[in-house]
C-alpha cells in the first residue's frame, strides 16, 4: 500500500490513510507535530484518530528526543525505547518470527497485565536494573 504525502511545516506527513477521512482535530494534531524542531519524520497509519496530545495511529520519528507518552498517555500502555546494536542488514526479510518472540516475552492487550512484565525474561534487561 502506498502513502499520500501531505505537506507539513518542518517534515512531510506521510499518510497510509485517506487525508479526507481523518478528523479535522486529528489533522491539526498531525500538523502541530510536523512543526516540532526535533521531529525528523511523521507517518500516519490507517487507524489514525484524535488523541491526548498526539494522534493515535501515528509514528513520530525524532532526533535527540523520545516521547513514548505521545501514544502511551492515550491508551495507558507501558512503552520503552531501547537502543540496540542491530541495523536493518541484521534483520531477516520476514520479521514474523522476531515479532512472535517479542509478543511471547511482552504481554499485550487488555487483560494481559495482571502481573508486571518480568524484565529478567527480556535479554539484557535484568542485568541493567530495569523495573
Amino acid at each position: 500500500m502506498s502513502y499520500v504525502e501531505v505537506p507539513g511545516a518542518k517534515v512531510p506527513i506521510r499518510m497510509w490513510a485517506d487525508p479526507a477521512s481523518v478528523e479535522d482535530v486529528a489533522m491539526q494534531q498531525l500538523r502541530n507535530v510536523a512543526t516540532l524542531p526535533w521531529v525528523k519524520g511523521l507517518a500516519v497509519m490507517p487507524d489514525v484518530h484524535y488523541g491526548k496530545g498526539a494522534t493515535v495511529g501515528s509514528v513520530i520519528a525524532m532526533q535527540g528526543a523520545v516521547c513514548p507518552a505521545a501514544v502511551g498517555v492515550d491508551i495507558g500502555c507501558g512503552m520503552s525505547a531501547v537502543k540496540t546494536s542491530l541495523t536493518a542488514n541484521d534483520l531477516p526479510g520476514d520479521l514474523s518470527r522476531l515479532r512472535s518472540k517479542i509478543e511471547q516475552a511482552i504481554p499485550v492487550g487488555r487483560g494481559m497485565h495482571d502481573e508486571p512484565v518480568d524484565p529478567g525474561r527480556l535479554y539484557g534487561f535484568g542485568a541493567a536494573g530495569w523495573d
